[in-house]
């Protein structure tokens, strides 16, 4: 297996389930929906109707995210989209600073594959899908950790160091907390 990740669109539902998916199909998790859908639409799917929901996702244009492959092993997830087609368009905690944003919300790396640099190109990829598809600014709201630990199941946000080694820059504080550490937005324009 190839140790150079390649990042592709998720286009492929079996692959984006089996990096974020349930081992018991019945079971109700994220899916990374919890921001890309309305929260009644979000509150109203269950178990394998929150995996059919993204399986329509991964059919439509823009698809909902990238998936980093070690080979044909798909291993990681980077979800970005335009804000005002996500819950962010109505966040109160998370100032809105530019209309026409893409929103880069969510990172994940599969058990076993971590700490192998997947991160920074879920990042890369998810940034050449979201200008690929005519966005200007793509925004990330990682927390603002310094040397703190970020518990594993919260860490799905970034880190303000992970986004600045990426290229992208502090735009604004928010008022958003998670694990205990605030929130910035960080962006990175089409010009950087």
């Amino acid at each position: 297996m190839s140790e150079t990740p390649t990042v592709r669109p998720a286009t492929v539902y079996e692959d984006v389930a089996a990096v974020l998916g349930p081992k018991n199909p019945q079971s109700s998790v994220c899916f990374c929906l919890s921001y890309r859908l309305g929260s009644r639409e979000n509150n109203a799917l269950k178990g394998p109707e929150r995996g059919e929901r993204v399986r329509e996702l991964c059919a439509q244009t823009p698809p909902p995210g990238v998936l980093a492959y070690l080979g044909d092993v798909p291993v990681g997830w980077a979800a970005v989209h335009p804000r005002a087609a996500t819950a962010f368009a109505r966040n109160r905690k998370i100032p809105h600073l530019e209309p026409d944003a893409w929103s880069l919300w969510c990172l994940r790396v599969r058990a076993g594959y971590r700490r192998r640099g997947l991160t920074a190109a879920l990042i890369e990829g998810a940034v050449e899908q979201a200008f690929a598809s005519g966005a200007t600014t793509v925004e990330a709201y990682p927390v603002r950790n310094g040397e703190g630990r970020v518990d594993t199941t919260m860490a799905y946000v970034g880190t303000e160091s992970m986004f600045a080694a990426a290229g992208f820059v502090v735009a604004s504080p928010t008022t958003s907390v998670l694990n205990g550490f605030e929130r910035v937005i960080m962006t990175r324009s089409r010009a950087s």
